[in-house]
């Protein structure tokens, strides 16, 4: 299984996935914050809709919210339940076109998917927080509650409670997000396998931290400090959750779950050999965790840069891992397709996105705003000693390119401090423009030797059909590999140089030359 989809997950659910084939679905879908995600910055308010971030919560009603409304309303193939259909349009009196309105249009679309590929025993459990839980209950109920007044199908409404930062405000601290588990059916043969607490953390619960941390049990007595590291099958986990969250600074994605968290979903509802399906996929905690687990994982997201961090870290712990990838430019048509999305379109810089990213094996940091970023689409790092590193800039092109790109392109890498430039462009370069790169000179690494253009020309034939990727180390790993040939190289040096004063011999080997003796006068 283990299969990766680039883009949109109603297309890709309608699409490539089959009913009834999947045990576990979890979800983590925009919230309705009206916040935008870049991958370094993270702060509300007005948003410039230029933007296309790498995760985007925000929502207008505009036409891809209204066609999904028609859709829904008129039962378009049949897909929706009578009681989806009644909701939205009901909400619609309530709520009016506006955004939340949009956001419970796109999840109806996509619910309604995840329903119809679970299996009859399986799972779906969605994360929410308070801006919109409340309305996504009911879409829930809609889609997985068939007969009215019957909410057998819904089985928990589970806490995940946690620590932050709090500042003063004219409310109680928010410290919880809010997850729904559902079935999809009744089916005694659902997977649920039974969770339990530690007898501390039950206790804790019930009595409060004061008798646990002072030893003593509810009535006072003093109780051994191994009960605190005891479990109790005779106390099954209860729906409040309290785990940490990824702390900002070890993020690696925006809205980043625990690990701990998807482990204990993935456990309790699936066994290994189980199939889970994660339809927002973000930085894939849940395909990292199902893959530890033995599970076999479906992810789908809709940026590239996104499904360039799961594959970074997949491969990071398993590195001979085999994935199926789809939606993702294997030949120049495809790439075509991706670089000429219409303008306004959801993905109408992933083609920018993608270039990046795959030339550099997903470890460059892409850029957003052009405003921002004046011009250059993404930013590398590489080692050029064990410590210390240089800094690589590209800019893609996927229209006309000429030989004043080049020559801009060098001026940013003045302006930036920048060691080397790359150009990635979908059309051929000229003659001229290749004349105008070399020109700029050479890079020579500090460490290997190695010879390199300062401004670098890559086409995305050559990317596709020759696998043409950055050489340089842009990783430790790609580093330590550069070190052993270095000191190969050195070593292979000092074996067959001979000293000023010697001549090497006219036949014999490098093993030769390790058997014979330097003379006394070179100690």
């Amino acid at each position: 299984m283990n299969k990766l989809y680039y883009g949109d997950n109603l297309e890709v659910l309608r699409e490539k996935i089959d009913d009834e084939t999947v045990d576990l679905c979890y979800i983590d879908p925009p919230f309705n914050s009206k916040r935008s995600y870049n991958q370094i910055y993270n702060q509300p308010g007005e948003e410039d809709r230029a933007q296309s971030g790498m995760y985007k919560d925000t929502w207008s009603w505009e036409t891809e919210a209204s066609t999904g409304y028609a859709e829904i309303v008129a039962n378009q193939g049949h897909r929706f339940s009578e009681k989806s259909v009644a909701l939205i349009r009901g909400l619609r009196d309530v709520l009016t076109e506006g955004p939340l309105l949009a956001y419970l249009v796109s999840l109806t679309q996509r619910l309604t998917e995840i329903n119809r590929v679970l299996k009859p025993t399986g799972s779906f459990f969605v994360h929410c927080d308070p801006t919109a839980s409340h309305y996504i209950k009911l879409v829930c109920d809609a889609i997985f509650c068939h007969d009215a007044g019957d909410f057998k199908n819904f089985k928990n409404e589970l806490i995940w409670h946690y620590r932050k930062w709090a500042t003063r405000q004219k409310q109680f601290v928010s410290n919880h997000d809010v997850i729904l588990f559902y079935a999809k059916s009744d089916a005694k043969e659902r997977v649920f396998n039974q969770l339990f607490m530690s007898r501390a953390a039950s206790t804790l619960k019930r009595f409060g931290s004061a008798r646990i941390i002072s030893g003593h049990d509810a009535s006072g007595r003093r109780v051994p400090s191994k009960m605190a590291e005891e479990e109790s099958e005779g106390v099954p986990r209860d729906d409040v959750w309290n785990i940490k969250r990824v702390p900002p600074i070890k993020q690696i994605f925006p809205t980043q779950k625990p690990e701990r968290l998807l482990a204990r979903i993935i456990d309790a509802t699936t066994n290994p050999g189980d199939v889970i399906l994660d339809a927002y996929c973000g930085c894939g905690t849940s395909v990292v965790v199902g893959q530890r687990r033995e599970r076999e994982w479906i992810g789908i997201d809709i940026t590239y840069q996104a499904i360039g961090v799961i594959l970074f870290r997949l491969h990071q712990e398993w590195p001979e891992l085999e994935i199926f990838l789809d939606g993702i430019p294997k030949d120049m048509e495809s790439a075509r397709a991706l670089a000429t999305k219409r303008t306004g379109d959801k993905l109408r810089k992933e083609f920018e996105k993608w270039a990046v990213l795959t030339y550099t094996n997903n470890a460059a940091i892409v850029h957003e705003k052009k405003t921002a970023d004046r011009g250059i689409d993404g930013i590398a790092y590489f080692y050029s000693q064990p410590t210390e590193t240089s800094k690589m800039i590209f800019q893609v092109k996927s229209g006309g390119v000429q030989r004043g790109d080049i020559a801009k392109l060098s001026g940013d890498m003045q302006r930036e401090s920048a060691a080397v430039g790359v150009m990635i462009t979908l059309e051929e370069p000229s003659r001229n423009m290749r004349i105008e790169a070399k020109a700029a000179g050479p890079y020579v690494h500090p460490m290997t030797g190695r010879t390199f253009n300062k401004i670098e020309i890559v086409t995305i034939q050559e990317m596709l059909e020759k696998k043409r990727r950055c050489e340089l180390p842009l990783n430790l790993e790609v580093m330590r590999a550069f070190q052993r040939m270095a000191n190969a190289r050195q070593m292979e040096l000092k074996l067959t140089v001979p000293p000023p004063d010697k001549k090497l011999p006219e036949a014999g080997s490098i093993a030769d030359l390790k058997r014979k003796k330097k003379p006394s006068s070179n100690k």
